[in-house]
């Protein structure tokens, strides 16, 4: 069978094993060829991505593994493999490839897919802390992208990115007719809140570092960091001042916590703040993507756009290493390219010119989709996508 692309609103029901391959290895290049200063000493070797096989979590693990640092990698996810509903999602292959292009480098590569918020999960962790890593993380990285998550009693908390207050009316675009749609959303209950802060906040980042600490596997100057964005007055409605900002707030406030969980060791955490990207999570939320492609125009014009993975070495090269830098509320700040007065005045000049008619031609919406099949393998030189695969043969590919 030929792999094709197959998108629901969106959702990609497809991934192209060979893209997705290939899409590593554009990684790597970026990471090969940017140049850095930081000296080995300095960096982290033995690294826990919780989140690393899509997004800033497997730009992170790509930056650190190919990058001065040659980090060792453990990364926990959740993705499935090939079966007769489909042939399996991005994230599968990502660890597959990934692990396979670590490896030949010498660099330890250890994929661990189930659910992290599980206990065998956490377990199993740490037996490959204590079996590969002689017992110790030097750097611990919380990028789990999802919308739910187990409660004590087996029921689960779900996430509701909704405003708060009053309801908002906005466009979405849908991949998968190419199309503008306006909606309203309601404002959510105060369960909705609590539900997206116990999802999306920073509790089970104190939890997994509350595990580590219990099973002394934190090593001296160790850090942590997990991702947020903040973005500018014209997402606040739906981001900053909705039930997403009030996670992140949640998230931001567990940094100051983690940072003291860390403290004894000489460690620290921070929460990352980056800039408003195409992730298999960013585009689920409603009414972002008008200011995403008018954005993604405004910083290509500027020549200021960057990738996840561009990101990525900033944050680890400029950042984090080998001291933070942040801001007064201890946030490292790798959105300040996007929050130039140049950049957001590009942007306040385009978005509200955008509509059903126009958004193609005005915002950058084919570089904005082209990110996303990107990220499930297609769209990407050097690819050959009339290659026929079998499921069997896939099969045979484990992470």
């Amino acid at each position: 069978m030929k792999i094709r692309p197959s998108i629901k609103g969106v959702v990609a029901r497809s991934a192209h094993p060979a893209g997705c391959k290939q899409a590593i290895l554009n990684q790597i290049e970026a990471v090969k060829t940017a140049s850095n200063s930081t000296p080995k000493s300095d960096l982290p070797k033995r690294v826990l991505i919780l989140g690393g096989s899509s997004g800033f979590g497997l730009a992170s693990r790509i930056a650190l593994s190919f990058g001065n640092a040659e980090a060792d990698t453990i990364s926990v996810s959740f993705e499935r493999g090939p079966s007769e509903k489909g042939v399996g999602t991005a994230g599968w292959y990502n660890n597959i490839y990934f692990k396979e292009l670590a490896e030949q480098q010498g660099r330890i590569a250890t994929n661990i897919v189930g659910d992290a918020f599980s206990a065998d999960i956490r377990a199993r962790v740490l037996q490959a802390i204590q079996e590969q890593f002689d017992g110790k993380v030097d750097l611990i990285i919380y990028s789990l992208a999802t919308g739910v998550r187990p409660k004590p009693d087996g029921e689960l908390w779900r996430s509701a990115i909704k405003p708060i207050g009053e309801s908002l009316h906005g466009a979405s675009i849908e991949f998968e007719t190419d199309s503008w749609v306006e909606h309203t959303l309601e404002p959510a209950t105060s369960e909705e809140i609590e539900s997206t802060r116990r999802v999306m906040g920073g509790e089970d980042w104190q939890e997994w570092i509350d595990t580590l600490i219990n099973a002394d596997a934190i090593a001296s100057n160790a850090r942590s960091i997990a991702f947020s964005y903040i973005g500018p007055e014209s997402t606040h409605a739906i981001y900053h001042q909705g039930t997403l900002g009030r996670a992140k707030v949640d998230l931001h406030q567990a940094s100051h916590a983690v940072n003291l969980k860390l403290a004894p060791f000489g460690g620290s955490a921070y929460a990352a703040v980056c800039k408003a990207l195409v992730t298999k999570a960013s585009v689920f939320i409603p009414t972002f993507a008008p200011y995403v492609i008018s954005l993604y125009r405004a910083m290509k014009e500027l020549g200021v756009h960057e990738t996840p993975i561009e990101q990525m070495i900033r944050l680890y090269q400029d950042k984090l290493y080998p001291e933070a830098i942040v801001d007064g509320e201890r946030l490292i700040r790798v959105d300040d390219f996007e929050l130039s007065e140049q950049v957001q005045a590009r942007v306040s000049e385009i978005m509200p010119n955008l509509t059903a008619d126009n958004f193609m031609q005005l915002g950058d919406y084919l570089g904005f989709k082209q990110e996303f099949m990107q990220l499930n393998g297609f769209e990407l030189a050097g690819v050959d996508y009339e290659q026929e695969f079998t499921l069997e043969e896939l099969a045979k590919l484990t992470p």
